[in-house]
């Protein structure tokens, strides 16, 4: 059997997915919380099946790879019974969260008389490139339906079986309660061009989330003609102050780099304000090489006032060149920058900026509130880890990750950021003045004595 090209078959994804719009965003809010717990459910029952599929891409793995590179691998890609379950916690969270939907956040009357309402709607057909394993895909869905939008997900190649199977389990089980086929779509074909075609179809795809490492966010930036709705690349700083609290200091500059050295909103550079420096660094960095086996790359005041600290089996301090500051890392590295003041810690951030989260330690109210009106970033914090930048820990409610460009909504892509607004007016006859009069009556009063 010949297989369709890459473009068509994507393209026929997309089309049967735009088709299912309207039925979707039609369905209740109680129809699409039925049809979510009942996906929840269904996927729980069908554990086994998801496990002999992860089963399948953990045989796939090059058995010539060498033993680290293969332990690495199998410890990303394996999905345990506790990972599924979480999968299925987290969709019930969702069908629970309020629906954005329908929502009226403005109204008012005009003089005329005509009653406006700015209302919440979809925003159509999502489109989210993964390059992740079975909870983003499971989360993408959920997500969306919820929000009354359609869904088309391609997840990590890595776990291809493992996604294909727990989207099968899903797509199937909504469509048994009413949801519209094709209104949760699962790509499975890994090609990368099918990434980028999705990112083309502007007439039936009407927003991009891409969702992984900063590859794929470049490459989704520059080439797609379809808004780009989570854009979370953008770098994280934490600028520690001349009158920061130091064991404070510690805590969060820590939290922000080890909590998840691979998140998005993980600390990439720490700025030390060269008043502090002595007190801070020389305690830190020793937790962070021998705790944490941290690789740190510093300014030339950092590197001469630490010296070369030789930790065994780890790289120690390394001089930062101009090209380190911009790197986005999410990693177990971390930049450190001694800097003269506020204004230089400003400057640095502004330089390598629009940010992701930036986050300031210090006890100065006055201090605190310019670094939160000058940084622009998605998530600027006081005194507190950059990785609380997420709705959850905002009580926001669920995510569908992050957005840090300036577009439609920045900081977490939670349900109502799935969502856009339109204008609903209400009248009685109301026409715009001056009223158009026919031609021959204009002539008719022209030519008229009483005129």
């Amino acid at each position: 059997m010949v297989e369709v090209p890459i473009k068509l078959y994507v393209q026929g994804l997309a089309k049967e997915a735009n088709a299912a719009t309207r039925a979707v965003a039609l369905m209740t809010s109680q129809d699409r919380t039925m049809a979510l717990t009942a996906m929840a459910e269904q996927l729980e029952a069908s554990m086994e099946d998801v496990l002999a599929a992860n089963k399948e891409d953990l045989d796939a793995i090059p058995k010539e790879w060498g033993p680290d590179e293969y332990r690495k691998a199998r410890e990303l890609i394996t999905v345990t019974e506790e990972d599924v379950l979480d999968v299925v916690a987290h969709i019930r969270r969702i069908a629970e969260e309020p629906d954005p939907t329908g929502e009226t956040s403005q109204a008012w009357l005009t003089q005329e008389g005509l009653h406006v309402h700015r209302v919440r709607v979809p925003i159509g057909v999502i489109a989210v490139i993964s390059e992740y394993g079975p909870s983003v895909v499971a989360e993408s869905m959920a997500m969306c339906l919820r929000s009354g939008n359609v869904c088309v997900v391609r997840g990590g190649k890595e776990w291809f079986r493992t996604n294909f199977t727990l989207a099968k389990v899903l797509r199937e089980t909504a469509e048994q309660h009413g949801v519209p086929q094709g209104a949760l779509t699962f790509v499975d074909r890994p090609d990368r061009e099918g990434v980028l075609e999705l990112t083309r179809l502007r007439n039936v795809v009407h927003g991009v989330v891409p969702r992984g490492k900063a590859s794929l966010r470049k490459i989704v930036m520059e080439q797609s003609r379809v808004p780009v709705l989570g854009y979370d690349g953008g770098l994280c700083h934490v600028y520690v102050d001349k009158d920061a609290d130091v064991p404070l200091a510690q805590g969060i500059v820590v939290n922000s780099k080890i909590q998840d050295s691979g998140a998005t909103n993980a600390a990439d550079t720490l700025l030390v304000h060269q008043a502090i420096a002595r007190q801070l660094l020389p305690g830190l960095l020793r937790r962070l090489l021998s705790e944490f086996t941290v690789d740190l790359i510093g300014c030339p005041k950092t590197v001469s006032m630490m010296g070369i600290m030789a930790m065994t089996g780890h790289k120690g301090i390394r001089a930062a060149t101009d090209e380190d500051w911009e790197q986005k890392r999410q990693a177990l590295t971390l930049g450190i920058k001694v800097v003269g003041d506020l204004d230089e810690g400003l400057a640095h951030i502004a330089a390598y900026g629009p940010g992701h989260t930036d986050t300031i330690v210090t006890r100065r109210y006055d201090t605190a509130m310019r670094f939160v009106r000058e940084v622009d970033s998605g998530s600027v914090l006081v005194n507190a880890s950059t990785r609380l930048h997420s709705g959850s820990q905002m009580d926001l409610g669920e995510e569908l990750g992050t957005n840090t460009s300036h577009f439609h909504v920045r900081g977490p892509l939670t349900l109502r950021s799935l969502t856009t607004e339109k204008y609903v007016a209400f009248g009685n006859g109301q026409l715009r003045q001056p009223h158009p009069v026919p031609q021959a009556y204009q002539d008719a009063m022209m030519l008229s004595s009483k005129f």
